[in-house]
């Protein structure tokens, strides 16, 4: 297949479309951050790159602790709208109708609308040219009882959650496996096992 080759560039997709928030129950700040991603397992670690010049920055660069709050395809304008507009002149949880909850292990305030929030202490940042990046570990998840089945697992699937990809927004479609499904050993089905059994029994195969 044919392929152009381009420069180096940050087409990376798709990726979180997530609300980080910050500041105080009292007083809000929440931006939109599409470059946030895993880092470690063991402990738990994450990270999210702000720009300098964003009003978020020298709150997080002081305060040390953020929200990650997963959104919703319910709720692209909302999350459009946070990463367009600068908390330095607006209420944005106010002009979104978002509500500002108490976290367990840190003072930024969770939003309770979204379906999952993490809650992150940062223990390193890094200047990388055009953006900071906040590592930090996370010290807490708060996910949604009705997405929480009887045995205690997180159905994320059930969510709706959305991503971002190269300036649009997506909803996340119809799942297409899970973890080690193209490895996995099919289960053999006994019943039909049992009556393959039981034909080959009554109606053995003659020699000819």
């Amino acid at each position: 297949m044919a392929k152009q080759h381009w420069k180096g560039s940050v087409l990376l997709a798709p990726v979180p479309a997530a609300l980080v928030s910050c500041g105080s129950i009292e007083e809000p700040n929440v931006l939109t951050i599409a470059w946030t991603g895993i880092l470690s397992t063991h402990p738990p670690m994450t990270y999210i790159s702000v720009r300098p010049s964003r009003h978020s920055y020298p709150i997080l660069m002081k305060q040390r602790e953020f929200i990650i709050n997963l959104t919703t395809s319910s709720m692209c304008r909302e999350t459009d709208f946070c990463g367009v507009r600068s908390g330095k002149d607006t209420d944005k949880f106010a002009m979104c109708g978002l509500t500002a909850a108490p976290a367990q292990t840190v003072s930024a305030p969770m939003i309770a609308e979204c379906p999952v929030n993490l809650e992150c202490k940062v223990t390193e940042t890094k200047e990388l040219g055009s953006h900071t990046m906040f590592i930090a570990e996370i010290t807490g998840v708060n996910a949604e009882e009705k997405y929480i089945d009887s045995k205690g697992k997180l159905n994320l699937q059930q969510c709706g959650l959305m991503a971002y990809a190269h300036g649009e927004y997506f909803a996340l479609g119809r799942k297409l496996g899970d973890f080690g499904w193209s490895v996995r050993k099919k289960k053999k089905n006994k019943k039909n096992s049992k009556d393959m059994k039981k034909v080959n029994y009554i109606n053995p195969i003659k020699k000819q």
